[in-house]
């Protein structure tokens, strides 16, 4: 493998001059860089990556923590946060905590020895401690992990209220959140509060119904829904905090011959591509991943940059209503 050593002996250069080439440090007239970019191709010569980063201080990588790419949502997230990034000249490590606190450990360690110059967490451990002690910039997903700390998420107070609010409009009389685990400290948590302060307020009977820890098992959400239907024959609507609990849901009411929307009103949370694509289309409050996205892109840059970060980034979401209302 050729070495940096080589490409100067052959270019007719110092080491030093490659070095600025690649780093594009110093003076360098356009012949000699051209020179040896030439040799480089020649000798199909690859930069040490690390030792570069360490030489600019700069990696032009970003960690990303997420529970699971295989969540639909967090597939969605993640794909427009390595597009958002490709577009400012970084690259994502992407890390699966699988809700695993130890794993999440390991990945902070990492990327930690990775040199990445932020990392980007939208992971649902319980334990956070580990985020105090990294000494680089963090933005965080739909959690509040410390004061300083800047975080992204929908106004899911508003969401909540907005799909409860839509059930019983509808004409629902008994309804149900089926939500994640609230022992998890996340802002998603207010998606339940909204719905128990609306149900009350309004004088319908309640329901809510929470997953365990692991909050991405699909037949888990079946199996609570079906007991759900068993203990509470007569519901007759469904607020779901994601669009795959709807979709267990609806799969749920096909199996017991429920009606939708005519025995059972259905509004899901997120509306990531699923929503649209089941039969019947999922009424969904939308999250405005996109944009959500970029924003948690630009926060991390101006904390590079030790440009002053706004901690509290809160987006609108609104109601899209479809065939399962």
């Amino acid at each position: 493998m050729p070495t940096i050593k080589d490409v100067a002996e052959k270019a007719g250069v110092t080491v030093t001059t490659v070095s600025r080439v690649l780093n594009n440090r110093g003076y360098i007239s356009e012949a000699t860089r051209k020179k040896v970019y030439r040799v480089m191709k020649e000798l199909d010569y690859q930069p040490n990556e690390l030792a570069r980063s360490l030489f600019r201080g700069k990696s032009n990588l970003i960690g990303l923590i997420i529970p699971t790419v295989s969540h639909p949502f967090f597939g969605e997230l993640s794909a427009y946060i390595e597009e958002d990034a490709h577009s400012e000249g970084y690259k994502i490590l992407l890390c699966n905590s699988q809700l695993e606190r130890e794993k999440e450990i390991e990945y902070i360690e990492m990327l930690k020895r990775h040199q990445v110059d932020g990392i980007i967490m939208a992971s649902h451990t319980i334990d956070v401690d580990e985020y105090s002690k990294v000494n680089l910039p963090i933005v965080t997903f739909d959690r509040r992990i410390k004061e300083k700390i800047p975080y992204v998420s929908s106004n899911n107070y508003q969401g909540g209220k907005l799909a409860t609010n839509l059930l019983i409009d509808k004409g629902c009389k008994q309804i149900a959140h089926i939500c994640g685990n609230l022992s998890l400290d996340l802002l998603a948590n207010k998606r339940s509060e909204a719905f128990v302060a609306t149900a009350q307020e309004r004088g319908i009977k309640f329901h809510t119904v929470q997953t365990d820890i692991n909050v991405f098992e699909t037949k888990q959400y079946e199996r609570l829904i079906l007991d759900l239907f068993s203990e509470h024959p007569n519901l007759d609507g469904i607020f779901a905090s994601s669009d795959l609990i709807a979709a267990s849901a609806i799969k749920i009411c096909y199996q017991l011959k429920k009606a939708i929307p005519d025995e059972v009103r259905i509004v899901g949370y997120d509306d990531i591509s699923i929503a649209s694509l089941v039969t019947p289309q999922i009424t969904t409050i939308r999250q405005p991943i996109e944009m959500m996205s970029k924003l948690a892109m630009e926060i991390l840059i101006k904390q590079m940059n030790k440009e002053k970060v706004t901690v509290e980034n809160i987006l609108p979401v609104t109601l899209q209503e479809r065939e399962t209302t």
